[in-house]
């Protein structure tokens, strides 16, 4: 990751425009703050991927927030409308109209945590494949600089993230959409968080699709019965693990509609994360003992 930070840093000169990548189904968890500080003035397209996936309705809220941000530009991408992928370089010029000229391309870094979309987008934007795709994190392994027509020009990079999420939240809806790998996080505590969250903003939905009892509303229950009802059975127990798998992939994949884990300046409370422990009262006798 470090070596992926220096590498953006040292080719940042030659860059006209940020286009940033995030998954629209979590656009605040997904975005890497520290391209915001590496882009410094430059403008910053930012492409709401996989819109297709998410709640229509919170898409529209983060569009309206994020054109309120300084310096940012956003673009929603839908998986069904490739063709207006077309329209990037063109945004891309007129946020930087002394570029694009005959000699001049405009020069854009295209970056973004792992698994939001980046090789795909240039391997559309270039109309072949000239970048590795994949579903697991981190596919792109090195720097790719690839022409887009005459005056358009783009630079793939590694896919990068921050040492740790900035949240509890945040990693955990990371893990939901695939970001993070499957080692990282247990499968169970991330599908506990779904569950609770699905519970919470999207209420009936988990009952309709795997036909479960609309009554309850603890993710654990919800977990065991979905495991039930699928028939996740192992050593006469239930596999929660496989229940786990069937929940997040279906999530992942539009199955049970179209949903976002998150929306602007709203925060849903994760109703199994303990609470930080209270510090144990001082002692008032300690350190008044007499020398």
């Amino acid at each position: 990751m470090h070596k992926a930070q220096r590498k953006i840093r040292e080719i940042m000169p030659q860059v006209d425009v940020m286009i940033e990548i995030v998954d629209a189904r979590l656009p605040q968890s997904s975005t890497n703050t520290l391209l915001a500080e590496i882009r410094g003035e430059r403008p910053c397209l930012r492409i709401l991927n996989k819109a297709d996936l998410a709640d229509p309705a919170v898409t529209k809220q983060w569009r309206r927030f994020l054109a309120e941000q300084p310096g940012i530009t956003p673009y929603v991408s839908h998986t069904g409308q490739r063709q207006r992928l077309q329209e990037i370089p063109e945004l891309c010029r007129q946020l930087v109209p002394r570029r694009g000229l005959p000699g001049k391309p405009v020069r854009a870094l295209i970056a973004g945590i792992p698994n939001v979309g980046k090789s795909t987008l240039i391997n559309h934007l270039t109309g072949r494949k000239v970048a590795k795709t994949g579903n697991e994190p981190a596919v792109t392994k090195h720097q790719q600089k690839v022409s887009a027509g005459k005056y358009f020009q783009l630079l793939d990079t590694p896919g990068i993230m921050q040492p740790s999420p900035e949240s509890v939240m945040g990693g955990y809806r990371l893990a939901a959409s695939g970001a993070i790998r499957s080692t990282a996080m247990e499968y169970e505590e991330v599908a506990l968080f779904t569950i609770d969250y699905l519970l919470q903003r999207y209420p009936g939905l988990l009952a309709k699709r795997f036909r479960l009892d609309e009554s309850s509303d603890h993710a654990p229950d919800v977990l065991s019965a979905l495991a039930e009802i699928r028939g996740c059975i192992r050593d006469g127990g239930l596999d929660l693990h496989r229940a786990s798998e069937i929940l997040l992939n279906e999530w992942r994949s539009g199955k049970l509609g179209r949903i976002s884990l998150e929306a602007p300046e709203q925060e849903t409370p994760y109703r199994l994360l303990p609470d930080d422990p209270e510090p144990e009262p001082e002692d008032p006798e300690e350190g008044n003992e007499a020398p």
